[in-house]
């Protein structure tokens, strides 16, 4: 299949090149071969999508349109990203290695999905008002304005569309900044969303780099009204520096090390297939993972015995191909990281039970490495404590209920935490006690839009999702009214 050869900005509905002409390549993680150029943004050129976003919601149609008729624009958008369902799956395959099969039946439909929940949640949203003898108090939920939208690699469009779909329901106009690393889709999805009636000027795409760069004005000129981010810690913190010069709102999801706590009473078999998940799903690259499994002493040994066996019959390969699990790691830098932490860990005390070496043979020139899960460390070792990012599992053996949740409360991160029990009244106390902004229980990474999702701790600020992304992505305002 074709991708494009030159990607460039998408900016007040024009399609242009980097204001210096600088470009970038972006190149398929399974074999390195070359996928497209990309114009490398300035910080002229974010200010440049600002200001088609500024001028779109200040002049423009958009914020304006009742929540019906935007509603009916995006889902002719959904409607264009299923019926180009295969063409997506298979960009963000070659740019970014996520299994196709998982692509075209996890991540792209969810695209759609997304559009068409918050178009229908802006459209049926209910408002207070409250009558008070002579005084009417209502509120009114007018759209924030510009919202720069940050978006990871490791579910480009997926991750992307928690964003823009809320942003743009709700009638803002938004500047998408895409990872350089996946620049691909979000292109694509650009030029779709044109065709299917979305007003020029309310989505703009700028790709490149962080820093002072392109991002520079998406978190720093104080015409953005709201800032959503996703990606690692270190970088949340400067785009919330850059923020808090303009005081501008900021929603940041950020890293993880989330437990995955097995109890005794426990089904092995559903308890090891979430552990699969929980740690080798996207070749570990979720923030949401459940990278330190604590599982109860009196059945690790017949735990573990079951997890290394489906962990190693995981196939890891060409990410295209039918029957693949695992595809390759995003880049080289990311993979040298990863097998540094597993060469920690040994200098730590841990026991390698599987996996810890990169992958030769006809997967060499791709950025490939295998399942691996490591014994024999605390909660306090490195390996333990710091995000990683690939696919890599301590196991930490622990004895009492109290033990396992003061292990999985101890750590910086507070983003998810996933628990295996079949005692209810013990899974709904640890839920209640447990630091984190998710907890699944006896399942993982099920995704109700309805919800909260973010993180406590250095897992982020703010929660996104119905309710809490309408209040995010608009101004509530209070009326009060004194009828005669």
């Amino acid at each position: 299949m074709p991708v494009p050869t030159r990607v460039r900005h998408l900016i007040g509905g024009e399609w242009v090149d980097s204001s210096d002409g600088g470009t970038f390549e972006t190149h398929d993680p399974h074999d390195q071969s070359l996928l497209g150029t990309v114009a490398r943004g300035t910080v002229e050129d974010g200010t440049r999508a600002v200001t088609a976003a500024r001028t779109a919601f200040d002049e423009g149609p958009w914020p304006s349109m009742t929540p019906k008729e935007r509603a009916r624009i995006l889902h002719a958008v959904a409607d264009a990203v299923d019926a180009h369902r295969d063409e997506l799956a298979m960009l963000e395959t070659r740019d970014g290695g996520k299994v196709l099969s998982h692509m075209l039946h996890a991540e792209i439909p969810r695209v759609a999905h997304n559009l068409r929940f918050f178009a229908d949640f802006a459209a049926m949203a209910s408002n207070e008002a409250y009558p008070d003898g002579p005084l009417l108090s209502y509120v009114l939920t007018p759209p924030a304005g510009v919202v720069s939208a940050i978006s990871p690699w490791n579910a480009p469009l997926m991750l992307a569309s928690w964003k823009f779909a809320p942003a743009l329901a709700f009638g803002n106009t938004v500047v998408l900044k895409p990872a350089p690393q996946t620049p691909l889709s979000a292109a694509r999805f650009a030029e779709l969303a044109l065709e299917a009636g979305l007003p020029e000027g309310v989505l703009n795409v700028v790709q490149g780099f962080g820093g002072d760069e392109v991002a520079g004005p998406l978190t720093s000129d104080p015409r953005v009204d709201r800032i959503t981010f996703t990606g690692s810690t270190a970088t949340g913190r400067k785009v919330m520096a850059a923020a808090a010069q303009n005081l501008t709102p900021v929603s940041a999801e950020l890293g993880g090390k989330s437990a995955n706590v097995v109890f005794d009473d426990a089904d092995l078999e559903v308890a090891t297939d979430v552990a699969i998940k929980g740690v080798f799903a996207g070749s570990g690259q979720v923030c949401l993972a459940g990278t330190r499994l604590l599982v109860q002493r009196g059945i690790l040994d017949d735990f573990l015995a079951r997890f290394t066996e489906k962990a190693r019959a995981l196939t890891v390969g060409d990410p295209k191909a039918e029957g693949t699990r695992m595809g390759p790691l995003i880049e080289g830098p990311h993979l040298d990281k990863v097998h540094g932490y597993v060469e920690l860990a040994q200098t730590e005390g841990g026991k390698v039970l599987t996996g810890g070496t990169r992958l030769g043979g006809d997967l060499a020139s791709g950025f490939y490495y295998p399942p691996t899960i490591i014994t024999g460390l605390t909660n306090q070792a490195r390996t333990a404590r710091e995000e990683i990012f690939g696919p890599v599992q301590t196991v930490i053996p622990f004895d009492t209920e109290d033990e396992a949740l003061a292990i999985a409360n101890d750590s910086p991160y507070g983003l998810a935490g996933i628990l295996c029990t079949q005692n209810l009244d013990r899974a709904h106390r640890l839920a209640s006690r447990w630091q984190a902004g998710m907890v699944w229980i006896n399942c993982f990474f099920e995704r109700d839009l309805r919800l909260p999702f973010g993180g406590e701790g250095q897992s982020g600020v703010g929660r996104e999702g119905g309710t809490y992304s309408r209040e995010f992505f608009t101004n509530p305002r209070a009326v009060t009214l004194r009828m005669h």
